[in-house]
C-alpha cells in the first residue's frame, strides 16, 4: 500500500488482481474512510485493519466487475454506504445513493465533484476531490479506456472534460497500464521529448516495483496520445501522416481504433 497526502485527505493506493488499483480515501477531519472501485473485498479489509478504521463509503465509477466485485461483501461486513451513477443504478451492486454532476454526494470531510464521463461505459463517472481525480477506466497513464458502450464522440468529450482540470490535479486511475500505453504512444508521437522522458522515468519506476500512478493532468496532456489532439501541431502532423481530416475528434477516433488492434 502506498499513501499520498493531500490537504484534506490521504489517499492509500492498494494493488489488486493483476493490474488494478483500489483507493482508500481517509479524511483528515472526521471518521470518513471511503474506497473507490473495490475490486477485491479482502485487500480492502486488510487495509482498513492496518489503518484501524471502519469503511464508511464505497464510490463506484462504473459497473464492471473488476470495480464493483467487493461491494456486497464490504457492505455486509461494514454496513458502508455505496454510491454510484444515477444513470447506471441498475448495474451497480447494492447501491444506496445515486449521484450525478448536478447532485454530488455529501460526505463528511470530503469536497466531492462528480463528472459524467461516458464512453467506456454509458454510466461512467469520475470523482474530483480538490486536487485529486479518481477516473476509473476513462483516463489511464498515457492511455484511455476502450469504447465499449458509448461512442468515440462521447469518449472524446469526456477526455476533454478531464483535460480541463487544473494541471496539478493528480490522476488516480484504476489500472497499471502505463508502460504498454507508452509503447503505443511512442509509435504515434515519435518526436515528443516529454514522452521520451516519461518512458525513461516510468520504466525505472516499474523496475523498482512501484506504481506509475498517480500521474498528473499536465503530464497526461504532454504525453498521452489520446489527449494530444488538443495540441494543434500534433493534430496537423498526425492528420497529414495518415491522410485524414485535421479535426480533434477524427484524430482521437483514429488513434483509439488503432490502439484497439495494436
Amino acid at each position: 500500500m502506498w499513501s499520498y497526502q493531500h490537504q484534506y485527505f490521504c489517499v492509500h493506493q492498494i494493488p489488486a488482481l493483476n493490474d488494478n488499483y483500489i483507493y482508500l480515501i481517509e479524511a483528515i477531519e472526521g471518521n470518513t474512510l471511503a474506497v473507490v472501485d473495490p475490486a477485491d473485498a479482502s485487500v480492502v479489509n486488510q487495509a482498513c485493519k492496518a489503518l484501524n478504521k471502519p469503511l464508511t463509503h464505497i464510490l463506484n465509477t462504473h459497473h464492471h466487475w473488476d470495480h464493483t466485485d467487493g461491494n456486497n461483501a464490504l457492505k455486509k461486513h461494514w454496513g458502508c454506504h455505496i454510491i454510484g451513477a444515477a444513470s447506471d443504478a441498475k448495474r451497480i451492486p447494492c447501491m444506496d445513493e445515486q449521484v450525478s454532476e448536478s447532485c454530488p454526494p455529501q460526505i463528511e470531510g470530503l469536497n466531492i465533484q462528480v463528472l459524467e464521463v461516458s464512453g467506456h461505459t454509458i454510466g461512467h463517472i469520475a470523482y474530483v476531490m480538490d486536487d485529486a481525480l479518481f477516473c476509473g477506466d476513462t483516463l489511464f497513464g498515457a492511455g484511455c479506456g476502450r469504447v465499449f458502450e458509448g461512442t468515440h464522440e462521447q469518449m472524446w468529450e469526456s477526455l476533454k472534460k478531464l483535460a480541463a482540470l487544473a494541471d496539478a490535479t493528480k490522476v488516480y486511475c484504476a489500472h497499471e497500464y502505463t508502460l504498454p500505453n507508452l509503447r503505443f504512444a511512442r509509435n504515434v508521437d515519435q518526436h515528443n521529448q516529454a514522452l521520451e522522458e516519461r518512458i525513461h522515468t516510468d520504466t525505472q519506476t516499474r523496475m523498482q516495483k512501484k506504481p506509475t500512478i498517480p500521474s498528473s493532468i499536465a503530464l497526461e496532456k504532454a504525453t498521452n496520445p489520446f489527449l494530444r489532439p488538443l495540441q494543434a501541431e500534433f493534430m496537423q502532423n498526425y492528420a497529414t501522416q495518415h491522410q485524414i481530416q485535421a479535426n480533434p475528434l477524427q484524430i482521437f477516433t483514429h488513434l483509439r481504433l488503432s490502439k484497439d488492434t495494436w
